[in-house]
Formats: C-alpha cells, sequence, structure tokens
C-alpha cells in the first residue's frame, strides 16, 4: 500500500539536511509544511528558545473519521549526531550507506520517513483512521533534552510509539534504562613540578585514583557505568590544581539506579577526604527507566501490527535512552519500535531498503489496527 518510490526520495532528501542538535530549524520547516498538507495541525513548542537552540519541538494533530479509536502518538526525533554536514548517500544491493565522509543520518530520519510515508499513504487513500499526534523532537541527541523539555501540555494520546532503535520492523523495546549524569570536579594545591612537587597536591593524581575504584562497565544486566571525558592540569611544570571528569550511571531499575548514583559520589567524597583534595559533585538527571508490560495495550497493539504483517516479533529491553523515556513519564505508554539502522552514530552507518520500506508498513498498520480498539 505503500509508495516505495516516494518514501525512498523523501528519505534521502531529509538526510541531506544538516540536522546539527539545536539546529534542526531547515528540517522542521520542510516537516511542518509536508504536515500541513496532509492536514495536520502544527505547533511548535518553546524548547529550543530553553536550550539555546533555533527550533522547538513540534506537535502535530489531526482528527481522524473512527471517533472510538485510541489517540496513537507517532514519534521521531530531528537532529542527528555528527558530522551531519554534506551527506551523500549512496544506494548499492539495497543497502543505504552515506559515502563513507560523514554519518547517513538513518538514526532518525528513518523514523521520520516511516511515519510520513504512513500519513501520505492514509491521506492518499482515504484510509480510516482515529486522531493522531505526531512528534518530531529535537536534541535528542547528547541527552533527550528535547522532549526533556517539551510542552507536555500539547500531548493527549493514549499510546505513543517511538521509531527510534536498531533492529527489523517488528522488534519492540518494553523496557529501558533512566540515566544520571555526574560531573565532578577535583581541586588540589598547585605548585611548581620542578622546585617545589612535594608542596603540591595533584588533582589529576587525585581524580585518577578516584576512577579506580569506581564500579565500571556492565554491573549487571540492567545496570552500567562509565566515565565518558576526563580533563585537568595546564602545563607539565605545575603540579595541576584542578581536574575534572564528565560521567554516567544507567539502570533499568530506579533503585538500583538511586543506589549507584549515591555510591559514586560516596566514592569521590571519601577518597578526596583521605587524599587531601576537595572535590564537587554535580548530580544530573537525565531520565527516569519506563517499563511497559508485554500485555499493556501498547505493546500488545505494535505486536499484532507486526504480525499480521508477517514480521517476526521481538519484545525486548534495551540498554539506550530515547525520548520514549519522557512520553512516558509524561503519562504516554509508549514503546520504542526498531527501524533497521546499523551502525548508528558511525560513518558505517547503514540501513536496508526492505527495512526502511516495512517501517512505514509497521506504522500504516499500527494505526489501522488501533481502529479496531476503544478508547
Amino acid at each position: 500500500m505503500i509508495n516505495e518510490s516516494r518514501m525512498l526520495q523523501d528519505f534521502l532528501e531529509y538526510v541531506q539536511i544538516p540536522c546539527h542538535t539545536l539546529n534542526e530549524r531547515q528540517i522542521a520547516d520542510l516537516l511542518t509544511k509536508q504536515l500541513t498538507e496532509l492536514g495536520f495541525d502544527v505547533k511548535e513548542d518553546m524548547a529550543g528558545k530553553k536550550l539555546g537552540g533555533n527550533t522547538g519541538n513540534l506537535i502535530a494533530t489531526r482528527k481522524g473519521t473512527v471517533t472510538t479509536a485510541p489517540t496513537l502518538m507517532l514519534t521521531a526525533h530531528m537532529d542527528c549526531v555528527e558530522p551531519c554536514e554534506g551527506v551523500k548517500p549512496v544506494i548499492k544491493d539495497g543497502v543505504i550507506t552515506s559515502d563513507g565522509t560523514t554519518i547517513l543520518g538513518g538514526d532518525d530520519k528513518a523514523g521520520v520517513a516511516a511515519i510520513m510515508e504512513a500519513l501520505h499513504t492514509i491521506q492518499d487513500q482515504g484510509l480510516p483512521c482515529g486522531d493522531l499526534q505526531v512528534v518530531f523532537a529535537i536534541a535528542e541527541e547528547g541527552g533527550v533534552n528535547g522532549s526533556k523539555n517539551m510542552d507536555r501540555e500539547l500531548l493527549h494520546a493514549d499510546m505513543g510509539f517511538t521509531f527510534d532503535t536498531s533492529g527489523a520492523p517488528g522488534r519492540i523495546v518494553c523496557k529501558a534504562p533512566g540515566q544520571n549524569k555526574l560531573r565532578v570536579t577535583v581541586t588540589g594545591t598547585p605548585a611548581h613540578a620542578g622546585i617545589a612537587p612535594e608542596k603540591g597536591n595533584s588533582a589529576i593524581v587525585a581524580l585518577a585514583q578516584m576512577i579506580t575504584r569506581l564500579p565500571n562497565g556492565r554491573i549487571d544486566e540492567e545496570t552500567t557505568c562509565n566515565v565518558g571525558t576526563i580533563s585537568g592540569g595546564v602545563a607539565t611544570n605545575i603540579v595541576a590544581e584542578k581536574a575534572s571528569l564528565f560521567m554516567e550511571v544507567r539502570s533499568r531499575n530506579t533503585a538500583k539506579l538511586q543506589k549507584l548514583t549515591s555510591d559514586t559520589v560516596k566514592i569521590f567524597e571519601d577518597t578526596a577526604a583521605e587524599l587531601g583534595v576537595k572535590v564537587d559533585v554535580e548530580v544530573l538527571p537525565a531520565y527516569n527507566p519506563f517499563d511497559l508490560p508485554e500485555d499493556s495495550p501498547t505493546i500488545k497493539l505494535a505486536a499484532k501490527a507486526a504480525t499480521e504483517i508477517g514480521f517476526p516479533v521481538s519484545i525486548v529491553e534495551s540498554g539506550g535512552g530515547s525520548d520514549a523515556s519522557f512520553y512516558n513519564a509524561y503519562g504516554i505508554p509508549t514503546c520504542v519500535l526498531g527501524v533497521g539502522m546499523t551502525n548508528a552514530h558511525t560513518k558505517e552507518e547503514c540501513i536496508k531498503e526492505v527495512d526502511l520500506y516495512n517501517s512505514a508498513r509497521l506504522a500504516l498498520r499500527i494505526i489501522m489496527e488501533a481502529t479496531e480498539l476503544k478508547k
């Protein structure tokens, strides 16, 4: 039922538009125009201004023809990781890649294209559907800050579907972790490294000892810890006065997330006291875990839609974050759906054409199956 040629051309157009985080204006204007032509009332919230960007989240709403059906929310994000300027897509043997100098941008233009093609098909063929909301978020990369700052008053769906993860269509993420970030600054005592090093107390050495005492990597099947960046010092002949790191902890279990966070803070504070340095630990909550039961209406609808069109269904737990964490927190039960993106966030990123088209087929089938449900 979908138009593969149209979808491919749209996808190729989307990925060639630079979509730096907090600089999504060009793609947002295009999507606003397209959604408006499809009969949607498009609103842009103030998240961009809050975050220092040039674009807000797009929340588009259209009344359906089946008034008894639940209101569905279909979501994707507009921004990409770097490098996303000058993308030159290449199609070979049914696989779409970049030319190797940039990412492709299938994360998450594949999700955007899937939603838009489903909407085009409904419009072209006059298919029945319930009320729809389409949400295209800004600033998903680097902390899901767009949805975190979204005007939740604009959201009123009964269930949501975020098209934004790896795996072929039919892969359904029902559970994902929460994340806390920690920004740590250690202050030692500076001194001349050649003349009087004994008068100094190196912040770098202290921070290094702290790091060796931290949990690292996979803690258990649902909990992880990672030091992402470190910096410190100004010159080789100065005992470093300052050193800092930026790290994260994640868990799909809220109690474990809280405990790992507090244990990590304690390691920094206890080690600082032991070594005679000062430490400042700032905990920055990023997002909460979400956990949808497999028998929840959202999961059941996605699984039924995939089954009806012959896609193998895989209901899984994930270690990655997404906008769905906030949509669930806002009271809209939302799962994350695979769109076929592979090697995302790298210059080797690719997507199979068949997965791209099947993502649109799944989006369309979810909308169609929902007409048989009651609010």
